[in-house]
């Protein structure tokens, strides 16, 4: 372990032997570091908080700390989970989950494996980050945000509460956010409106044409028809062959409690 002497580390921290500490940064004692994970210099690690193997933290990361949501109870230790290998650029914030009281044990803020949180990038309290999420710089996620696997919010773009990102999304940067963000596609603007599909995203995450032309169908069913959101899914369902992105396509849509993001 190398754990530079400026560091304090709370003795009941728990750390894998290979974990790296740079000066002046802070680990609290109900903290727990898995192998291969480096933290950077003035980071703060707080609360009731697990990290998975071969992270990278750059230095200012704030890390589990007590959540900005006023509900929260004083002397309550909310949780936090974090995945394998996420890299958090200068100055990230994560925030613990909330509790109103000790039988809120099942509320955590949680992040995947392979994540990018740029620099000042947020992630609020009791939020759930999927896999291979990239959050560009000063980009900000309020309290009980869900992002799906593969999503990429642009810089300076506020998420409003309990808002859904879906996979394979593209917030444009300086966006803000105040419905669901359907799945594979592009949104951007104050307010957000959808743009179609998230083209390149979709060939980089190896879809092949077949299914870019499913999805580019369902954008224009959605979102450039005349029909209304239950017209829409129902013509979906008809015109469009069974396949995995139409069904979540359909399934996240369906489950919008806060609407999906119109054109």
């Amino acid at each position: 372990m190398s754990i530079h002497p400026t560091a304090v580390i709370d003795p009941k921290a728990e750390l894998a032997p290979d974990v790296i500490v740079e000066p002046f940064t802070i680990i609290g004692p109900h903290v727990h570091i898995d192998s291969g994970t480096v933290v950077g210099p003035h980071c703060v690690f707080t609360g009731r908080t697990v990290i998975g193997k071969n992270n990278q933290f750059f230095s200012g990361s704030q890390i589990g700390i007590l959540s900005q949501d006023l509900k929260h109870k004083k002397g309550l230790i909310g949780r936090t989970v974090i995945g394998d290998n996420n890299m958090f650029r200068e100055h990230v914030t994560v925030s613990a989950s909330t509790m109103s009281s000790f039988d809120d044990d099942h509320r955590v803020t949680s992040i995947g494996d392979n994540c990018l949180f740029m620099a000042y990038s947020h992630v609020a309290h009791d939020c759930h980050v999927g896999n291979a999420v990239i959050m560009a710089n000063c980009a900000a996620l309020s309290g009980h945000v869900d992002v799906e696997d593969k999503a990429t919010i642009g810089g300076l773009s506020g998420v409003h509460q309990e808002c859904v990102i879906g996979t394979m999304a593209f917030v444009g940067g300086m966006t803000r956010v105040n419905k669901d963000v359907p799945p594979y596609m592009i949104v951007e603007g104050n307010p957000g409106r959808c743009h179609g599909p998230n083209s390149v995203g979709l060939r980089r995450n190896g879809l092949d044409a077949a299914a870019r032309a499913r999805i580019k169908t369902m954008y224009k069913i959605m979102f450039r028809s005349e029909l209304n959101t239950t017209q829409a899914l129902h013509e979906i369902e008809t015109a469009i062959e069974d396949s995995e992105e139409r069904n979540h396509f359909v399934e996240f849509v369906r489950k919008s409690l806060r609407g999906i993001t119109l054109r």
